[in-house]
């Protein structure tokens, strides 16, 4: 395992790192004029942005006119992307992009501004195999020596009745009168 995986730990991580807030600066200082307008809300976000992780799964708000708050068990995770634009590659960060099966195009919960998004998403997998596992080991398995079951025999007497009628068919087509 490399180092990093050994001291990383996703409980310590509360608050995005601070060079996510350089990151909306220069992304913000690209719309010239329009810096107040779209640093503000990119301020606030990470003002308010907080993540925790925990044993059952991730949780992410952030806000302040309009709180979001967004709680994903590991088991309802279905994938988990990792993006690094040019300039976010500069500054050692990345998006950590998790989707779930809901339907929708865009991820469920995008987490930005940790400097380990590597191991982060090495461990997202790892609780996500887990939770999965869980589930295959607390499932029943049917025993093989069970008699006959009551479903099998009734598709067995369709499938006789059908292939009764598909047999009957063509007789009576030959017996049928031409138009």
């Amino acid at each position: 395992m490399p180092p990093t995986e050994l001291s990383f730990d996703p409980q310590r991580i509360e608050r995005p790192d601070r060079s996510l807030l350089w990151y909306y600066v220069l992304v913000a200082a690209a719309t010239g004029p329009l810096f107040p307008i779209t640093f503000l809300p990119l301020f606030f976000k990470y003002e308010t942005l907080r993540y925790r992780f925990d044993d059952g799964g991730v949780s992410m708000s952030w806000g302040i006119l309009f709180r979001r708050e967004v709680y994903l068990t590991y088991r309802r995770i279905q994938d988990i992307h990792l993006t690094r634009n040019l300039l976010q590659r500069w500054m050692g960060l990345a998006t950590v992009a998790v989707q779930t099966a809901s339907g929708s195009a865009t991820p469920e919960m995008s987490i930005e501004g940790v400097l380990q998004a590597d191991a982060l998403r090495d461990h997202l997998y790892r609780e996500m195999r887990g939770a999965k596992g869980e589930d295959a080991e607390t499932m029943p398995t049917p025993d093989a020596n069970l008699p006959e079951d009551e479903a099998l025999a009734l598709l067995r007497e369709i499938r006789d009745a059908l292939n009764g009628y598909a047999a009957a068919k063509p007789a009576a087509a030959r017996n049928s009168p031409e138009q």
